[in-house]
């Protein structure tokens, strides 16, 4: 969702230039003015961090570790969802409730809406200081004055500067400045040259010349483009302002480091004196001109008058404060990591993967279709895209509820009968004392929520960390985590993990295997078994996300399979069953032996 994104670049942003205002202020002093300037790189990082692939951060995420107080679990005022499943297939039902959660489409459309409008407004301005420049580069004329010319050929020199610069004058600006990326121009304001003395061209050569040198016209165009995607924050465009002020101190020093100390009081009324003549254009932020506002020149006076060329700081410190620095910023990674999570991907890499167009299977549904042929060894895909996309796993978690309780020995494969306490339940089926065969078949959410209270949250935590489920996400709470909340995870990976159930990779007691295998059994005829589960995820009383999951058990072969499909009120696990029965019955892998079909309705 855009809006989640919204609010991270806003937060991220902002505690970014926080972090670096206070170190610029509390540490300054033991920095050179380069190395103050160039701590603001850590702010174009700090930027791009909402723009970074949380998988390659690969951190544990902070709020991970929280429990019930997690105020993102489901409601307790739920809607009640639920579609039949095949009476023929073992009696199984597709219950399940729906989480009320608000409606923020409108809001995230506003957001959306408003940031784009912005974004074209600040690109505008900037557009226009752009063609400003061009009607500058096309009215300005080349300087004759050969003492100038070799002035500046001097100064390249000293500077060990190679490429070629042009250097023009110009009616149309007040002030120095220096542009381009592929061909830099050095343009001279023509009404101020009575006054210009070589010594104060000397000045403002080597002045321009070193931000060259330094890249900042380079980092003026990072500087631009940050500028307009974080234009909503206003600590963004004081950080920038800051970083600005911050450069030409940089630069400034680096003049002074070339001058000798007699020069000093004249290289600094140079700049004064263009504060006096000239007028700053605050459209042309793609230039580094040599004035600036009255309180940047004061302070900048202010550095220059305090400049010695014996002052030395310390190295060690520097580099202990740019530690420092970068210590803090690299925090917000889990932060943003885990603001991210809803929309986290898999990473699956499998040259053996067939990809293939079941389209046909889908329509009205964007889904994924996974199936791994185990003698093969081979996966055969639907939709590569949504096969990885890690969503809410639904009531098809309850396998390894089911699982974690065996192991945990909160139940045992002889007793796994649970009581009803006689609370209120939404359907019929679940009012009555519970096994583990008629808990998955009817999906009963109270008999898996006790399970998981008596494992215990912290070890089903533990538990999904080690056999990797997803992103092993409880922070939804203990409740219903599972259920379109925190845990997320990929038709490939319920693939994988179904086939590492199945062949016990785990390293669990077999009979509790053996235990849940046979209650997720669904139907048995001469050719195969089929086994599986079914998970529907409601928000708000729309069914919008639909499982099953499950394997065949052939004479000679086993297949494993997961199908997901996603719709904005029509999308549950009993016609992901349908789906995925018409895809194995068209393979020739499974066919149903007849009785009621997927997607008739409950009593």
């Amino acid at each position: 969702m855009f809006l989640t994104h919204f609010i991270i670049g806003l937060l991220v942003s902002s505690f970014s230039v926080f972090v670096i205002l206070f170190i610029r202020k509390w540490f300054g002093k033991q920095l050179t003015a380069k190395w103050t300037y160039n701590l603001w790189m850590f702010l174009f990082v700090a930027l791009s961090l909402p723009f970074i692939p949380t998988d390659l951060f690969n951190f544990s995420s902070p709020f991970s570790d929280w429990n019930t107080y997690q105020t993102n679990a489901p409601s307790s005022n739920s809607e009640i969802t639920g579609t039949g499943m095949t009476q023929g297939l073992h009696l199984i039902q597709d219950f399940s409730r729906s989480v009320n959660r608000p409606d923020l489409s409108l809001l995230n459309t506003g957001v959306m809406g408003l940031w784009i409008i912005g974004m074209f407004l600040v690109s505008f301005t900037i557009i226009r200081g752009w063609l400003t420049l061009r009607r500058i580069k096309n009215y300005s004329s080349a300087i004759s004055n050969q003492e100038v010319l070799i002035l500046f050929e001097e100064c390249k020199k000293r500077l060990k500067i190679k490429k070629s610069i042009k250097i023009v004058m110009s009616k149309k600006v007040q002030s120095p400045m220096i542009f381009g990326l592929f061909q830099t121009y050095i343009v001279l304001p023509s009404q101020h040259e009575n006054w210009l003395s070589l010594k104060n061209y000397e000045y403002i050569f080597l002045h321009e010349l070193n931000h060259y040198k330094n890249k900042d016209l380079l980092t003026n165009y990072v500087l631009l483009f940050y500028q307009i995607i974080y234009w909503f924050n206003p600590l963004v465009w004081l950080a920038f302002r800051e970083m600005r002020l911050d450069r030409e101190i940089a630069c400034d020093t680096s003049v002074l480091q070339l001058l000798d100390d007699k020069s000093f009081i004249e290289y600094g009324n140079t700049i004064i004196n263009f504060l006096d003549l000239s007028k700053r254009s605050s459209t042309l932020q793609i230039v580094t001109q040599l004035n600036g506002s009255k309180l940047q020149i004061k302070k900048r006076i202010e550095q220059i008058s305090a400049y010695k060329h014996s002052a030395k700081k310390p190295i060690r410190k520097s580099i202990f404060i740019y530690a420092l620095a970068s210590i803090i910023l690299t925090t917000q990674l889990s932060f943003v990591s885990a603001f991210t999570k809803e929309n986290d991907r898999y990473y699956f890499n499998n040259d053996e993967a067939v990809y293939e167009d079941f389209h046909q299977y889908f329509k009205g549904y964007e889904g994924s279709f996974v199936l791994y042929d185990q003698n093969a060894r081979q996966y055969r895909i639907y939709n590569e895209a949504k096969s990885t996309l890690r969503v809410s796993p639904d009531s098809t978690y309850k396998i390894y509820s089911a699982l974690f309780a065996l192991e945990s020995n909160v139940i045992s494969p002889e007793k796994t009968t649970l009581s009803w306490d006689g609370t209120k339940q939404p359907y019929d089926a679940w009012k009555m004392d519970q096994d583990i065969s008629s808990a998955l078949q009817k999906s009963v959410n109270w008999y898996f929520q006790e399970l998981d209270r008596r494992t215990g949250f912290e070890t089903i935590q533990v538990n999904l960390q080690e056999i990797k489920y997803g992103n092993f996400d409880v922070s939804g709470g203990s409740g219903e985590f599972w259920n379109e909340s925190s845990l997320k995870i990929s038709p490939v990976e319920q693939v994988q993990l179904l086939q590492a159930f199945y062949n016990n990779q785990f390293g669990y007691e077999k009979r509790h295997i053996q235990t849940v295998k046979e209650a997720l059994l669904l139907e048995k005829n001469e050719e195969a078994c089929l086994s599986g589960k079914t998970g529907t995820g409601a928000v708000n009383g729309k069914s919008i996300n639909g499982w099953f999951i499950g394997y065949v058990e052939t004479k000679i072969n086993t297949y494993f399979f997961a199908t997901n499909i996603q719709n904005v009120d029509d999308a549950s696990g009993s016609k992901a069953g349908r789906i995925t029965l018409s895809i194995l019955k068209d393979l020739g892998i499974f066919k149903e032996n007849g009785g009621e079909k997927y997607g008739e309705k409950h009593p």
